[in-house]
């Protein structure tokens, strides 16, 4: 297996501590906007991460823009019973870099999420590697190729993802390559085997190509989110205010969760919720990811504007899997233009295709 270890001397570096994972943590769950993964496992990986070994952060600016940048990411739904380890994270690197020859750099997660956010750390601390400021996506989203940067609109790039998950009776360990929109299809498939979800390292590219199309400074970004809502954490809605104003967004309303419909498919949680206010009933449809919110009919916000549930008793944001009727909750808005975004959520065909799950005009 051969990696590159990129050159710091004189570099900014950020070498991750505990604080800083936390804060990660908590800033990410909030641009996670529904998906992205629980805070607990968040907070889990980047303790494990720092066990292993220093967690460096390096801008865009600080490497080669030759060097080899790897996209990290988890793929489907995330099962307590068949949960992603260090091992499947740190495997699905070491097969992309040792299968194919593949003299990475660095280390990008595909988006921000309470577990998107530490993506990436684990493998980077086990590998020696660094981790580039420099998320795929500034939010997290709920289709693979919304993570790839505008990949697919080159059609001669072939993509190479590694993905692996399960345990003892259901391990899954899948190398593709191919059509972008092919081969992550086929990962996706590859979660439903192992159980739910499968650890997956893909689409190597420079790092010039990330500067371009992914989103710099989105993973400090979290950090900074974070650190604003843990230090207001006391008093939920000011923490909820003061992380708005802070990403040029909107305190939206507080309500009551008052009905949920859910589905698993195809990997995905797929369903509708109503929150009741004062102001009227506020629906939200989600694809993992919450994707619209309307008041009485009239639309709010719309994907891949963000859009986050904060638990008003417990202090946290709301993943739309754990949605339950009853829940206190406030709801904060931040438009797209807000947002740095990867070029993946930028492209009118790939949003089309959310308009056919969820049922709701998205462009």
């Amino acid at each position: 297996m051969e990696i590159w270890e990129a050159s710091l001397e004189g570099a900014e570096v950020i070498v991750v501590d505990e604080e800083t994972a936390k804060a990660a943590v908590f800033g990410g769950s909030i641009l996670g906007g529904g998906g992205g993964g629980r805070i607990e496992e968040g907070l889990m990986m980047a303790k494990k991460a720092l066990e292993l070994g220093k967690v460096k952060i390096v801008d865009v600016k600080e490497i080669d823009p030759n060097s080899v940048i790897v996209t990290v990411s988890a793929v489907g739904v995330l099962n307590p019973r068949h949960p992603l380890t260090v091992e499947h994270l740190v495997r699905s690197v070491e097969l992309l870099i040792s299968k194919e020859g593949i003299k990475a750099t660095g280390l990008i997660s595909s988006e921000n999420g309470a577990f998107s956010t530490v993506n990436g750390w684990p493998q980077a601390a086990a590998l020696h590697m660094v981790v580039v400021d420099s998320p795929a996506d500034g939010r997290a989203h709920p289709l693979g190729i919304m993570g790839s940067m505008g990949l697919h609109n080159k059609k001669e790039y072939v993509s190479i993802q590694t993905a692996v998950g399960g345990n003892r009776d259901n391990r899954t360990e899948v190398i593709v390559k191919g059509n972008l929109e092919i081969a992550s299809r086929i990962v996706r498939q590859a979660s439903i085997e192992a159980g739910g979800v499968v650890a997956v390292a893909r689409n190597p590219v420079s790092l010039s190509y990330v500067k371009e199309n992914g989103a710099p400074g989105a993973l400090t970004q979290a950090i900074n989110v974070g650190r604003v809502f843990l230090r207001n954490r006391d008093d939920v809605r000011e923490a909820a205010y003061k992380v708005a104003e802070l990403l040029k967004g909107v305190f939206i309303d507080e309500g009551v969760v008052s009905s949920i419909e859910i589905a698993e498919k195809g990997g995905f949680n797929v369903g509708l919720a109503l929150v009741k206010s004062s102001k009227g009933k506020y629906s939200l449809t989600f694809l993992n990811e919450y994707m619209t919110l309307e008041l009485d009919n009239s639309r709010i916000a719309t994907f891949p504007d963000l859009i986050t549930l904060i638990d008003m008793e417990k202090g946290i944001p709301i993943l739309s899997s754990d949605l339950k009727t009853g829940q206190k909750v406030c709801i904060i808005k931040v438009a797209g233009e807000n947002l740095i975004l990867g070029q993946g959520v930028k492209d009118g065909k790939i949003l089309k295709m959310l308009e056919n799950i969820i049922g709701r005009k998205v462009i």
